[in-house]
């Protein structure tokens, strides 16, 4: 390599390829010399010049915004109707507020984390956010950092603000974000990279529509590890998922199964064809009732200031029957599905009656059904029976290939894989709720206050949320493969937490030896040459 030209300096991705077009390096030096935030800073959006940060939360989807803040979803709607360009400040949010994070530049929460709704929403829409700026309240349409008694600065809906969802910070006025988007030169390198671990491992996506899946394929990704089936129900729809959930009885229930599989079928059709000829894992249904119910709170404080009517006072009343202390360890995954008896039904024969309409048009689907957070093989056994009948039912010639499979996203289910792997054709780590579960952190909570303090204090490396916790969580997943594949040596293992975008997560996955990881189509890039880069390295000390 020549001089100026080693990988310890820092040089562009436009420099190394041009270096090996002049024979200077090899591709395999240029893949080894770029890092791989340079591939993420050359997708997103940055910023012209500096400026004052007036408050500082966590970086949770990078790239630079600029737009005119609000507070609720309705003045999102309006302000973009005007034709602003919008910022989405919250306490924090839900997937009904979904309407408005969509067509937003960027997006702040007060609460949550790198895992939180907020978080996982804004990446997989390349949408820049920033979350847990714990030092932000909100109250008439104002945003104040600190308290808002204390003369700190205020921010007045309809100002203009510039956030930075790398570095977390958040600024006051237009600070001219431009460039990202990528590059030929970009591209390039992403081909020298995917030569490099061709029949090594995998790069899928997280994508939850056909054009999400269909943009995903564009950057790169080798099929869908993970379609959170739960996504798919939001804004207009999200009243069809809550009247499968709060139906007060059986027939209640069918009418409201048999709505939402009809929506489901054709979102499956666009999934599967934006993906046709590769691999489509659907996950079933999962969602916290707190993310998909109406606010308890707002039921209660509007029942007792008189402002409830009858309908209304029935769904308070059926809220108030759902509601738990903690909804994230609560009625959700599979044992919603074992308590709302029929939900997984449906979405099968959605599922399948997908397949037969892409496969009876030409198309080669080829598709995984996940069962979200089992922890014990009697759970999957029982789901795959329910699946077996519904498939049992359709024309063979139909279907395609079809493999059945679960996340191992409990302690409980990595410790029991060698029980749970016979019974599965693959295993995809939730990683998201894996270190979770681990460390006993709740993953909407503790990331601002909880986490920020661990770091300043030396008590940990790293953010377990944002980098894989190689001794704790590692160790699951590790002895979890190792089971496993010895009780199933077909089984394919997958990671579809957002750790599958993470560099060092993936160098440790890579050593694991998974066979794909997945993550949000925005980071695929981003794993494509993380992903070359470990394999390199493993070949290095083999």
């Amino acid at each position: 390599m020549a001089t100026g030209d080693s990988p310890g300096e820092s040089l562009s991705i436009e420099d190394v390829v041009a270096a090996v077009a002049a024979g200077r390096i090899s591709e395999r030096d240029a893949v080894v010399a770029i890092s791989p935030m340079a591939v993420e800073a050359a997708l997103h959006a940055q910023f012209d010049g500096g400026g004052m940060a007036i408050a500082t939360g966590i970086g949770a989807s990078p790239g630079a915004a600029v737009g005119q803040v609000y507070f609720d979803v309705e003045a999102c709607l309006d302000a973009a109707d005007r034709g602003e360009l919008v910022i989405l400040a919250a306490d924090a949010t839900s997937p009904a507020d979904e309407i408005a994070m969509r067509l937003a530049e960027g997006i702040i929460t007060a609460k949550g984390g790198i895992a939180s709704h907020a978080a996982v929403v804004a990446r997989g829409w390349g949408i820049p956010a920033v979350c847990g700026a714990d030092m932000i309240t909100f109250s008439a349409g104002l945003m104040h950092i600190g308290d808002e008694h204390d003369g700190g600065p205020t921010v007045a809906a309809g100002d203009t603000i510039s956030i930075d969802g790398a570095t977390g910070e958040i600024l006051l006025g237009d600070l001219g974000a431009g460039g990202g988007g990528g590059s030929d030169a970009l591209d390039t390198l992403l081909g020298w990279a995917d030569d490099l671990r061709a029949g090594r491992v995998g790069i899928r996506a997280n994508a939850d529509s056909g054009a999400d899946a269909a943009h995903a394929r564009h950057l790169g990704a080798e099929g869908v590890g993970l379609c959170r089936t739960e996504h798919m129900f939001l804004g207009d729809r999200l009243p069809l998922v809550q009247n499968v959930i709060l139906a007060a009885n059986d027939a209640a229930a069918a009418t409201a199964l048999q709505a939402l599989g009809e929506m489901q079928r054709t979102d499956f059709i666009d999934l599967l064809e934006a993906m046709d000829g590769l691999p489509v894992t659907i996950r079933l249904l999962d969602p916290p009732l707190h993310e998909f119910l109406p606010d308890a709170t707002e039921l209660a404080v509007a029942e007792a200031t008189g402002n409830l009517g009858p309908e209304d006072a029935m769904l308070a009343a059926a809220v108030h029957q759902w509601c738990e202390q903690n909804p994230m360890l609560g009625t959700r995954g599979v044992r919603l599905a074992i308590v709302r008896d029929g939900l997984y039904r449906m979405q099968v024969k959605s599922l399948l009656a997908a397949i037969g309409e892409r496969t009876d048009a030409g198309g080669t689907p080829i598709v995984g059904i996940m069962i979200p957070l089992v922890s014990d093989v009697a759970e999957l056994r029982m789901v795959k029976t329910w699946i077996a009948e519904e498939i049992a039912a359709v024309e063979p010639t139909r279907l395609g290939q079809i493999e059945i499979g679960t996340m191992i996203e409990t302690p409980r289910a990595a410790l029991t894989s060698a029980q749970i792997a016979p019974h599965a054709d693959f295993f995809s780590f939730g990683t998201n709720d894996l270190t979770q579960l681990t460390w006993g952190f709740s993953r909407d909570d503790v990331e601002a206050r909880v986490i920020s303090r661990y770091l300043d204090l030396g008590l940990i490396e790293a953010n377990p949320f944002e980098r894989l916790d190689r001794i704790g969580v590692g160790a699951l997943v590790k002895s979890a493969i190792a089971a496993g594949r010895v009780a199933n040596p077909e089984l394919e293992i997958g990671v579809c937490g957002e750790h599958g975008g993470d560099p060092s997560s993936i160098e440790f996955f890579v050593g694991a030896g998974v066979d794909y990881v997945s993550c949000s189509p925005y980071r695929v890039p981003v794993a494509r040459l993380a992903l070359a880069q470990a394999i390199l390295g493993l070949a290095e000390f083999a």
